[in-house]
């Protein structure tokens, strides 16, 4: 029996997480794609890592309880690894706030539950979430602290106030942020920690379907204009991640190249 690392996700990102920190674990892999979640798990078993891979629709709680009790065969939940979603250009709003926002959240809800003590998790947000105006104290403890079942009956979340998906995009990220926070406090009574990363353009497959999206031309624009000038890599992000998942707790790191900075206040603002 080991320690277990649940990888939700099976990505670029979440894989160069997993390499840094997974080497004396037991990775249990879960996407709802179980092509991409093999092939995964075949180049991080063959680069020595111990690992299995299960379904899982993040959109669904039955499903991830069925994959937390699966991961929990193997040893105690030690860590959280949470790289899944849909990006604006790859789904409708109604997806979007499902799988990204609802399934996040149930998520970290539902593993909150059994990890083990110091134990560590680390979710994907987004610099897009940071784009977006303020909503105020009142929308951001809803956010935060609405039970998840109720949360998408919030008036903010309602179809008829989204102006479109890569809007439904920002609210579900923001609500990623807000949620860690709230989290943090509970997993904190167990001495566990959990942490969010807000990356801007990574290259990765999702990314590339943003590239070649009807959105190509202004994320291009953003990557060339921000401060560092180009897109970041699986492996940045990884940098931060291994930071995180060893000491701190309830914070959001924006990992964008400054590009929300010259958002508001460089090129890209005018």
């Amino acid at each position: 029996m080991k320690d277990v690392l649940l990888l939700v996700g099976a990505g670029q990102i979440g894989m160069a997480i997993a390499r840094r920190i997974g080497f004396d674990k037991k990775i249990i892999i879960g996407d709802k794609n179980l092509v991409n979640a093999k092939k995964i798990a075949d180049i991080m078993y063959n680069a020595g890592f111990d690992v299995n891979y299960l379904e899982v629709d993040l959109a669904d709680r039955i499903s991830i309880k069925n994959y937390i009790q699966e991961a929990q065969k193997y040893g105690q939940i030690g860590m959280l690894i949470n790289v899944a979603g849909v990006s604006p250009s790859q789904a409708s709003i109604e997806t979007i706030l499902k799988v990204d926002l609802y399934g996040t959240d149930v998520l970290l809800e539902e593993v909150g539950k059994v990890i083990k003590p110091y134990g560590t998790g680390v979710t994907i947000s987004s610099q897009s979430g940071h784009r977006m105006e303020a909503l105020g104290s009142e929308i951001d403890e809803q956010l935060a602290t609405t039970d998840c079942e109720d949360l998408l009956s919030l008036s903010v979340l309602q179809v008829e106030n989204i102006k479109d998906n890569l809007h439904a995009y920002q609210l579900a990220k923001r609500c990623n942020v807000k949620r860690v926070m709230a989290e943090a406090v509970k997993w904190g009574k167990k001495k566990a920690r959990i942490n969010s990363i807000s990356p801007g353009i990574i290259v990765t497959p999702l990314a590339i379907d943003e590239f070649n999206g009807k959105r190509g031309a202004f994320y291009k624009n953003m990557f060339a204009k921000a401060p560092v000038g180009r897109p970041g890599t699986a492996d940045e992000v990884a940098n931060v991640a291994e930071l995180l998942m060893s000491e701190n707790t309830g914070a959001d790191f924006l990992v964008d190249g400054g590009a929300t900075a010259a958002y508001f206040y460089g090129d890209l603002n005018r």
